[in-house]
């Protein structure tokens, strides 16, 4: 049976009130928040008439602590806090009704705790009805967020409003709300829908505190077919972890997350491709219970989830610790196989590695998306590190490189990026995925563009393609021929009517006009910096192995790190004829002298001679560095036409 989300405006309460709680009580019976409480005039008692307006918030996702009544039309509203924690107080969710057809309001949001946001520029609370169930954005000339001098000098979030309708029940809210009910519906729905080709699979991953799903869906169509365990023959199942909803009031992270997973599971050939070569590992709401209970950012133990990842425990926050079981089974998958297949569960019997783990975040205080990454000593890593945002910000219009920011913030180290990079291994791509909660700058720079649940669901198809586009460019998937892309659009419209007047040479795509590009936000130049050691044993990995992490207690030493040494003749570096950057190789590329023509190096004057007349001295061996693993990408190049240039270069250097 599908689940059906609960309706707010049809106040069917989730919490049962006492008999012995008035009709104003905030108490247990609604863990805080109002409960159909009628605010009525001063000297006024009796029967609620028309005007005497009723708040509830006591129904999933809502929050309203208190309201009273200021003025002749002025009400002050004050927050909950969230359970067990009062420091945050920015979410907001309540109903009104008994209203009074053109009752004037100017609602007072007296205990906001966020003083850094965007009410100032553009974000307005959204509201809907019960005849109009489509949420719409109040008017910027209806809301004012200033300093209060009649608030004990507070930040206040005052917006004003008309009531039209007295039969209406009115919703007010931060962002587009997005229940735990709704996901189980969502989820329910898809699952229904699936035919023969089981697109996805789902499972409980572990019960919250409140005895509430943590879902798991696994997007996978990968033949599981006999594969070796050798690192060495790159013979591995790629992983993507996507999780979501840390912070309970990011809504429209979970928009985000929706978009991502209807792209995955639908019928594009983007999907098809992605499906067939990778593992998605989507966990769509990480806090359920702080979802339900209408928290702006913590659990039911007032935890901020996303601060914790490195203490959690699994008595207090076992949706983290389920998490983290998962993530380290993942990324000691060839370990475990190789140890004793028959101990483990057929599951885990291949072997994966975690390419991407990207936590979903809505932001309150900036414009656009943007993303947030680390940073590593291994140059090679942090460079490697790069490439992801800036393909993403070349997919996404609304993408703002201003706010992209890479660190090793010790404040951050509970967050799951940091997690990541510090306890998974070095091939793991950690990053934290922003949205805006009111919208993003047009090309002018001047011009906001609000989001809906349309723009959200956008960005998270644009992650799905950007990942597409990111294993083309590192050369793990092929890029696509162009005239086979040419023959699939030609083939696409085949049966459309076209006039023969038409020329044929509509479908020949002609260069791109060579136009002034503006710098790169993020630019690198090519090093020729070599990082190993030329004769010792030390040398790193592709991907580094920085920064140091310790060992956990009972665990092998090859747990949590990949190790894909290289193997190197022992003389190639002393024997300067197989040394490409020996003088001696040098010489007989140009057929010159080494010394450069004359003694001591200098060219003076001579005329130049051939290459049977020099006279080769070959010099002693020199120790030299071995060319780098890993080439340095510069970024400034990553542009449409420059990936299949840039594919082709890898290739030639590979024949080399």
């Amino acid at each position: 049976m599908l689940g059906i989300a609960c309706d707010p405006l049809q106040h069917t309460s989730m919490y049962e009130r006492g008999s012995d709680d008035s009709e104003d009580s905030d108490g247990e019976g609604g863990l805080g928040n109002v409960s159909r409480v009628i605010i009525r005039p001063p000297g006024q008692s009796g029967k609620a008439k028309r005007g005497h307006l009723c708040f509830d918030a006591a129904f999933e996702t809502g929050n309203l602590g208190k309201a009273e009544l200021v003025g002749e039309f002025e009400y002050d509203l004050f927050l909950r806090p969230d359970t067990c924690n009062p420091r945050f107080r920015f979410w907001f969710n309540f109903t009104v009704d008994n209203v009074k057809q053109d009752q004037r309001v100017l609602f007072n949001i007296v205990n906001i705790s966020k003083s850094r946001n965007l009410f100032a520029s553009g974000l307005t609370p959204l509201v809907k009805s019960s005849s109009r169930p489509k949420w719409q954005r109040l008017p910027k000339r209806q809301v004012f967020f200033y300093r209060s001098a009649m608030h004990q000098g507070h930040y206040v979030l005052s917006f004003a409003f008309i009531f039209d309708k007295e039969e209406d029940v009115y919703q007010f809210c931060l962002a587009w709300p997005y229940s735990y009910s709704r996901l189980q519906s969502y989820l329910n729905v898809i699952d229904a829908r699936q035919g023969a080709d089981k697109r996805f699979t789902r499972c409980v991953l572990i019960k919250s505190l409140q005895n509430r799903n943590v879902d798991l869906l696994t997007i996978d169509h990968v033949t599981h077919k006999q594969r070796s365990t050798n690192r060495l023959d790159r013979s591995f199942i790629r992983v993507i972890v996507i999780l979501c909803r840390s912070h309970s009031s990011e809504a429209p992270a979970s928009h985000v997350c929706q978009g991502l997973i209807e792209f995955l599971v639908g019928n594009h050939p983007i999907a098809g491709v992605l499906r067939d070569n990778f593992v998605f590992k989507i966990v769509p709401m990480v806090n359920p219970d702080g979802v339900f209970l209408g928290n702006n950012r913590c659990n039911l133990m007032g935890q901020d989830m996303n601060r914790n990842w490195h203490i959690g425990s699994e008595f207090t926050q076992p949706e983290l610790h389920a998490v983290k079981g998962m993530l380290k089974e993942l990324d000691n998958s060839d370990v475990l196989s190789i140890v004793d297949p028959l101990l483990i569960s057929p599951y885990f019997f291949q072997t994966y590695q975690i390419d991407f783990v990207i936590d979903l975040h809505a932001n309150s205080s900036m414009h656009g998306c943007f993303i947030y990454g680390n940073t590593y000593e291994d140059v090679y890593r942090y460079e490697r590190h790069l490439v992801f945002p800036r393909l993403f910000a070349s997919n996404a219009p609304d993408y703002v490189a201003d706010h992209t920011m890479f660190n090793a913030d010790e404040r951050k180290a509970g967050s799951i990026r940091r997690f990541s990079c510090e306890r998974l291994s070095d091939t793991v791509n950690a990053y934290t995925l922003e949205v805006s909660m009111a919208g993003h700058y047009l090309k002018d720079g001047k011009t906001i563009s609000l989001y809906n649940e349309d723009g959200y669901y956008r960005v998270g198809r644009n992650l799905a393609r950007t990942l597409l586009q990111y294993y083309r460019f590192i050369n793990i998937l092929p890029m696509p021929i162009v005239t086979e892309v040419r023959g699939k659009r030609r083939g696409r419209n085949r049966h459309a009517h076209h006039s023969r007047s038409r020329s044929k040479t509509r479908y020949e795509v002609k260069p791109r006009p060579k136009t002034p590009r503006c710098h790169a936000p993020i630019a690198y130049t090519n090093l020729s910096i070599c990082y190993d050691s030329g004769g010792g044993g030390n040398s790193s990995d592709e991907g580094g192995f920085s920064p140091t992490r310790p060992l956990a207690p009972g665990s092998s030493c090859f747990s949590g790190y990949r190790n894909y040494r290289r193997a190197a003749t022992a003389g190639s570096c002393m024997n300067p004829a197989h040394d490409q950057y020996s003088p001696f190789a040098l010489a007989m590329k140009t057929g010159s002298d080494p010394g450069g023509g004359v003694p001591g190096g200098h060219g003076g004057g001579r005329s130049k001679k051939s290459a049977a007349q020099v006279t080769i001295e070959v010099p002693l061996p020199v120790n030299v560095p071995p060319k780098p693993y890993l080439s340095i990408i510069d970024l400034n190049q990553l542009t449409r036409g420059s990936l299949k240039l840039k594919s082709n270069s890898f290739d030639a250097t590979d024949r080399r």
